[in-house]
């Protein structure tokens, strides 16, 4: 009789942990068919009861598996990761109660729902810094920002990361992703300033390369075209940088071509 107790209790105690229900664990109280008290019966629920000792530990597994997920996911996200499993059940966020943990299959469906949403939510962020990311750069590399004002380099080395290969600590953090948002506005509104600047920086080394080629230049007339198009409105600055840039490109090849000439018509001066 006290074997086939302490095994029906063992095995109603799984039972309930399996099934989730409210129904206290000491409470189980098995009833004992007292018909067949035979050893071959016992041997069936021992055997049973195998079965299920295997079924909670594999269960267990799961569920410390998924509190890993989510606490590597919630570290990247600066979330707060006792929080998040607290609301999935209760005796997940208690370390002290490591084998009494809830192995339910709600339980399990509630831990890969949680899990299910923060990759999405660390998918979702992760772009947008991304994006962020991208447009850091081209500002700075708009306004010729010098690579040690460069700020929130931490950002830009996700550009091209796979979101299974981001683990740092908090690096999708919510404030991170304000603070880039905040540097990003920052750099628009600078940007609108500065790019009349830009322009005639441009366009001052555009003669340089002609003058030293002595190649004739209307510098007037060019800057006030210039100014025309800007005070305009009706021109985006950064295409117009682009053009210069391709004009520059365009009078050091011509430059290029024509030092030639010019070094050979010294060397004539010289040999008269």
């Amino acid at each position: 009789m006290k074997g086939f107790y302490e095994t029906e209790l063992q095995i109603a105690r799984i039972c309930i942990e399996i099934a989730g229900n409210d129904r206290s664990i000491d409470s189980a109280d098995p009833e004992i068919d007292e018909r067949d008290l035979t050893v071959k019966r016992l041997g069936e629920l021992k055997s049973h009861l195998k079965e299920l000792q295997n079924e909670k530990s594999l269960r267990l597994q799961k569920v410390n598996s998924s509190i890993k997920t989510i606490h590597e996911l919630s570290v990247v996200m600066s979330i707060d990761f006792f929080k998040t499993v607290n609301e999935v059940h209760p005796s997940l966020s208690d370390p002290s109660k490591a084998q009494s943990k809830s192995i339910s299959n709600d339980t399990l469906a509630r831990l890969t729902s949680t899990i299910h949403s923060l990759q999405q939510e660390k998918q979702q962020r992760l772009e947008k810094l991304q994006g962020l990311g991208r447009k850091l750069i081209e500002l700075w590399d708009l306004m010729d920002t010098p690579a040690d004002e460069r700020r929130l380099d931490h950002v830009t080395t996700l550009i091209s990361a796979s979101v299974d290969n981001v683990s740092r600590l908090g690096c999708l953090a919510a404030d991170v992703i304000e603070q880039t948002e905040v540097e990003a506005e920052r750099l628009n509104v600078l940007k609108a300033s500065k790019m009349k600047e830009l322009v005639f920086k441009r366009q001052n080394e555009l003669e340089e390369i002609y003058r030293g080629v002595h190649m004739d230049v209307d510098s007037d007339a060019a800057r006030q075209i210039l100014i025309s198009l800007i005070e305009s409105g009706n021109v985006d600055m950064s295409d117009l940088l682009g053009s210069m840039d391709d004009q520059i490109i365009k009078a050091k090849e011509q430059a290029l071509s024509r030092k030639d000439i010019l070094d050979r018509v010294e060397k004539w001066k010289f040999c008269i």
